[in-house]
């Protein structure tokens, strides 16, 4: 990526928008690899050439909103990844049809920095509308309706709710028994939280 970015940056114009392509690919790999401040470095080259490139609503600007927000939720500064999520989210609600899955991506990264602060009814309304987007994006039994039964369910015993929690991640346990081969990781862990519950629960 470093190769094709120097080659990029002597045939091409400043802004141009594969440059930013260049930075964003560059950065991806600085936060694989858990190097945030380089990720961030190279993801805020990314931007900048973009918010020069493209119109202010452009999905591109958002996925780089998005970016930059994950890392600053890798190196646990939830106000500033809460912030970037905003940005990106408020983009995709201008850019994209309502019923666009990547809007519901965007509720989860903001409830899940909800989650984190420790404001669970705010993850909570964040995962619901999460959830009401997959329903209508993807059939009953997807993975990804799990995933978002899980979410749910998770912050509700976070909020020591063990009924309602314990609804949830039976619903999630379900579509995984249906959608997932039987020894799964994602099996494991659903009969985990399951049990986790029960004990939580006092049901040992």
């Amino acid at each position: 990526y470093e190769k094709s970015l120097k080659i990029r940056e002597k045939a091409l114009p400043p802004n141009h928008p594969d440059l930013a392509t260049s930075h964003n690919n560059i950065g991806q790999v600085y936060n694989n690899m858990g190097d945030y401040s380089k990720a961030l470095e190279f993801y805020e080259k990314a931007h900048q050439i973009k918010e020069k490139s493209l119109p202010s609503n452009h999905p591109s600007l958002a996925t780089s909103y998005n970016n930059i927000g994950t890392v600053y939720y890798y190196m646990g500064d939830y106000s500033k990844a809460l912030e970037f999520y905003e940005k990106a989210h408020q983009i995709k609600e201008k850019a994209l049809p309502p019923n666009h899955p990547n809007l519901g991506t965007s509720y989860i990264c903001i409830g899940l920095v909800y989650k984190n602060i420790g404001d669970y009814s705010k993850a909570l309304e964040f995962y619901e509308k999460a959830h009401k987007r997959k329903e209508k994006a993807v059939p009953p039994n997807h993975p990804d309706l799990a995933m978002s039964y899980n979410n749910i369910g998770l912050v509700y015993k976070n909020m020591g709710d063990y009924s309602k929690a314990l609804e949830f991640c039976e619903k999630a346990h379900q579509i995984k028994e249906k959608a997932l081969p039987p020894n799964h990781p994602h099996v494991a862990i659903s009969y985990n939280n399951i049990g986790g519950l029960y004990a939580d629960m006092g049901d040992y």
